[in-house]
């Protein structure tokens, strides 16, 4: 709504937008108005200038709207809402009750905007509050034995809903299966002997490694952490629900069972169970070529040998471009050594790591 006097204001300033060399359309944006209005209004100048706005004015915009809840009205309903009735129910649940006791306090709709207004459009159960979970601290690894990661996978046995348990550790930088054992439940304590198995094993002294697992009972199992605390091992731990927190021991129970060797029929006991593992753990560290690692073993890496081999490649591919230069448009085939490998790296180190590996 505009007056007469408001119109010639606007087209006063839009006027002397348009002698200096402004466009039409431009200078009503600015104002916020369409060049069309202002065209209009040129035109009923011309034929009835005496005439301002004609459209009649809504009154709800200057009255309260008849069917409105008084003020108390509103309290009443929130203290139905807030009774010990019904204070764990939404109102899709409350209006029904409601109107089988004969009550009619207000429609569904008015009620949850009530909620809505009073910042209780939540959940209404009387729980604990949401907490932060803040993302493990970042870790790096420059060489073997300084964080492993580790985690449990079911495998199926022959007695529906019953499974074997598949405890597996793998070094993050050489990607290596360090320690494994397929046990017929989970346990902290049976955890807890693997780890000191594989510290003896591996010469892990204390305040050397990281081990890093999810929320799980045998993770967090009284057994577990006294065992760590007395190897002198640091533990690490994911956000609740959050698989990518512990990457690399999730990729790596789906190498292995998306396998072609992995039984098509449940194993029928543990010794099955073993022996399959046995040859899987023997294929990935000793046969595979890991994609992340330069194409080269985890034992190979974890033995400190890959640099090596990964310098005979590029002298390969050197030689053969040197031969046959008009075979390569650009460089050769990347076999640059992986020096670090990074464990929930912070968003800026990620970006950073990554740059790095485009310029190598």
């Amino acid at each position: 709504m505009s007056t007469l006097a408001q119109r010639a204001t606007v087209l006063q300033l839009i006027s002397q937008a348009c002698s200096a060399g402004a466009r039409l359309h431009k200078a009503c944006a600015i104002i916020g108005l369409a060049a069309r209005t202002v065209q209009r209004w040129l035109d009923a100048g011309k034929n009835a200038p005496h005439v301002g706005d004609r459209r009649t004015p809504d009154q709800r915009i200057h009255n309260c709207p008849p069917n409105k809840l008084s003020d108390a009205e509103r309290q009443a309903a929130l203290v139905v809402l807030n009774s010990e009735e019904f204070k764990d129910l939404p109102p899709s649940q409350i209006v029904p009750r409601l109107a089988d006791q004969g009550l009619y306090v207000a429609s569904e709709s008015t009620l949850y905007r009530l909620l809505r207004q009073a910042g209780q459009l939540a959940h209404r159960r009387l729980e604990r509050a949401p907490q932060k979970r803040s993302k493990p601290r970042a870790l790096v690894a420059t060489q073997p034995d300084q964080i492993y990661c580790w985690d449990i996978t079911y495998l199926p046995t022959c007695v529906r809903g019953l499974y074997f348990y598949l405890y597996l550790f793998v070094d993050i930088f050489s990607r290596k299966v360090v320690g494994w054992q397929v046990f017929d439940c989970e346990s902290a304590e049976k955890a807890a002997a693997l780890l000191e198995d594989i510290c003896r094993r591996q010469g892990i002294s204390a305040n050397q490694i990281t081990v890093h697992s999810d929320n799980g009972g045998p993770m967090k199992g009284e057994t577990m952490l006294a065992t760590m605390q007395r190897l002198g091992v640091a533990h690490s731990r994911s956000r609740p629900a959050v698989s990518n927190d512990n990457p690399y021991a999730e990729s790596l129970f789906k190498t292995l069972k998306y396998r072609p060797q992995l039984p098509l029929k449940p194993f029928a006991d543990l010794l099955q169970a073993r022996r399959w593992v046995t040859g899987l753990v023997y294929w990935y560290n000793e046969q595979h070529r890991h994609s992340a690692i330069g194409f080269v073993t985890p034992a190979q890496r974890h033995e400190q040998t890959d640099e090596a081999l990964l310098r005979a490649r590029a002298a390969v591919y050197e030689k053969a471009r040197q031969k046959h230069p008009t075979r390569w448009s650009g460089n050769t085939r990347d076999w640059t050594f992986i020096d670090q490998v990074h464990l929930n790296p912070d968003r800026q180190q990620a970006k950073e790591s990554e740059a790095d590996q485009k310029a190598a």
